[in-house]
């Protein structure tokens, strides 16, 4: 029931949750032995039933005759794992005398009826080049897994994944899209398959997407098939359940026909769940962008005080025993005002690499004389940019005539003075995260692209991704449509007002920033150790504790490469399920820091 399309899940303990054998606790909470007995089995009676999800145990509270056994059966809740307890009778009952232990979950539990009841809005959920279908091997699964883990969920065992959608208590389905890559889940369990369940009903769970990639609509489409099955197996209802705090979902639901039930959920006090128990968010929180709000999260999950000195400008005050550090995202104050400066002028931070025998393209300060163009005629296409500047502004990609050239320095010019002449290098934007002088997070970022429907046009295309884009990073990326966009359609032989065939795929800007629509994949277990060596000699070299280092590379599992800037000041929340936020807080409070294996070129990764 609990819905990710709702920002419903809470983000996983990496240190628990990746990686590692989840362990068995007992009532006391202490781990059961390997080889020991499973706290419960499924009955055979229907009674006490307990249902393995892979990221946690379904515990149906109205099949238990006690609750003090529902209580052992929380108790006994795997490490890394969300067990959630639904249909209990009195659940407020059973709290009030483990407070410590247990929590009424903050959501609400919305019914959609089915049969002749079913809505009409759900009967029809087809998105053209979006195909829904049955969760079929592991494959899928890790699939879905990536899916989970990018939006902050419980990943699960890939065999418990795919031994449960064979069978028939389980209906796991996946939205595959128009190149066959799995882009959103949902998964139902059917209560009369499960425990004969009198009053004919099923549940759903884990409905989320891929928003990089996902056509508009996934979660309805897939809501939908979901419902079509369950249907047809003559289920009454199907209840799930949303963050009380989520109002776009529930719009949503309420918009489909669901309607509001008084069931509630019951939880186990865990790591996973601290911000749905814990107390108010510190003021300022909700107005934190994405890239301080993952820094205050993971402190918050330490018992480090967060304190938001400046929500629109992403400052925090972070407090432990008798030290307190103060960070803007991912600046703190250990970054020095030098190695700042270093990377602030891209002139500075070349030079600099370029002495510790890094490789960097070929490149020269703008004069506005014949120079510039002897550079040109000598190089080929280059890259003119602001020295100093962030997010994209003023860039100018494959300027190959002396006209352009004048053109793209002007505009430059207009974000600062000194601009930057690069040769053009071809290649992937490679994205790598280094802190505290080892390698985190590598990514590959792609410039923002649309995929044509049959139906609508380029500009329409554009405007529903970037609201897409808008909305899976609150705000931070969104897809301009400017004299750059139109002039990258054009030269693909488009106009703005022309209509994609199906399936078809249209890149729309030349760079991949990520704050002009760009998506981001990642690459960390393939990095090459030659690039990495090479990012923790960089940022020696710029004497940086955090850095993103931005390189051109043929594929980030080949050696070569050549660096084009490093930043002061990376996104670290758009690596994930990558450690950044972690690592970042190990940097700043390393008596918080949890035991650990570094990155090698093995592929580890920086994964715990």
């Amino acid at each position: 029931m609990t819905d990710t399309l709702a920002t419903g899940a809470a983000r996983s303990d990496r240190e628990r949750v990746l990686g590692r054998r989840r362990e068995r606790v007992g009532p006391g909470g202490d781990p059961v032995a390997p080889g020991a007995s499973e706290p419960r089995r499924q009955p055979e009676d229907g009674s006490g039933v307990v249902l393995d999800c892979g990221w946690g145990r379904l515990v149906f509270g109205q099949t238990f005759a006690e609750q003090v056994e529902v209580a052992d059966v929380l108790r006994s809740e795997a490490v890394g794992a969300r067990d959630i307890c639904v249909y209990l009778r009195d659940p407020h009952v059973l709290v009030s005398r483990l407070p410590d232990e247990l929590f009424i979950d903050p959501s609400l539990t919305y019914r959609l009826p089915l049969g002749e009841h079913r809505p009409a809005a759900t009967e029809s959920g087809e998105i053209p080049g979006l195909a829904v279908r049955p969760l079929r091997d592991a494959g899928d699964a890790d699939a879905v897994n990536r899916i989970y883990a990018r939006n902050g969920m419980v990943t699960a065992p890939v065999d418990v994944l795919v031994d449960n959608a064979g069978t028939d208590r389980f209906l796991h389905l996946v939205a595959e899209d128009a190149t066959g890559e799995v882009v959103g889940t949902i998964t139902g369990v059917d209560h009369v398959a499960v425990f004969g369940d009198p009053e004919n009903g099923a549940s759903l769970w884990c409905l989320t997407v891929d928003f990089n990639t996902a056509p508009p609509g996934t979660g309805q489409a897939l809501l939908t098939a979901l419902a079509d099955r369950l249907d047809a197996r003559g289920r009454a209802y199907v209840d799930l359940s949303v963050l009380a705090e989520n109002s776009g979902a529930i719009r949503l639901y309420e918009r489909l026909g669901f309607h509001r039930t008084g069931a509630l959920c019951v939880k186990r006090k865990n790591p996973i769940n601290e911000r749905l128990f814990l107390p108010a968010m510190p003021a300022g929180y909700d107005e934190l962008n994405p890239y301080a709000k993952i820094v205050a999260d993971e402190a918050m999950r330490r018992g480090i005080r967060v304190e938001v000195t400046d929500p629109r400008w992403g400052e925090l005050r972070l407090s432990i025993g008798g030290r307190t550090v103060h960070t803007r995202e991912s600046l703190s104050e250990l970054t020095s005002a030098v190695a700042m400066s270093r990377c602030d002028d891209k002139r500075v931070t070349r030079r600099i690499l370029t002495e510790a025998g890094l490789s960097v393209p070929r490149g020269r300060t703008a004069t506005g004389d014949a120079d510039d163009l002897a550079f040109l005629a000598d190089v080929g296409p280059v890259v003119v940019k602001p020295a100093r500047g962030e997010q994209g502004n003023g860039i100018t990609v494959g300027v190959r005539t002396p006209e352009a050239l004048t053109a793209a320095v002007e505009l430059a010019r207009r974000f600062c003075p000194d601009v930057l002449i690069e040769e053009l290098r071809e290649g992937e934007d490679l994205r790598v995260v280094v802190i505290d002088h080892e390698v985190v997070a590598a990514a590959v970022r792609r410039p923002a692209q649309i995929t044509g429907d049959g139906v609508h046009d380029v500009t329409e295309l554009i405007e529903r991704q970037s609201r897409r884009r808008e909305a899976a990073t609150g705000g931070e990326s969104r897809i301009p449509i400017d004299d750059m966009t139109r002039e990258v359609v054009a030269e693909a032989g488009h106009r703005m007002h022309d209509v994609l065939p199906e399936g078809q795929v249209l890149a729309v800007r030349r760079t991949a920033n990520l704050h002009t629509g760009g998506t981001i994949h990642d690459v960390t277990a393939a990095l090459h150790p030659a690039i990495a060596e090479a990012c923790v000699t960089a940022s020696r070299a710029l004497d940086i504790p955090v850095t993103g280092l931005d390189l051109l590379v043929p594929a980030a599992d080949r050696p070569e490469h050549v660096f084009i800037e490093a930043n002061e000041r990376p996104g670290l929340a758009n690596h994930e399920p990558q450690p950044t936020a972690e690592r970042f807080v190990d940097l700043l409070f390393p008596g918080t820091r949890a035991p650990r294996r570094l990155w090698s070129p093995a592929g580890a990764g920086g994964a715990a």
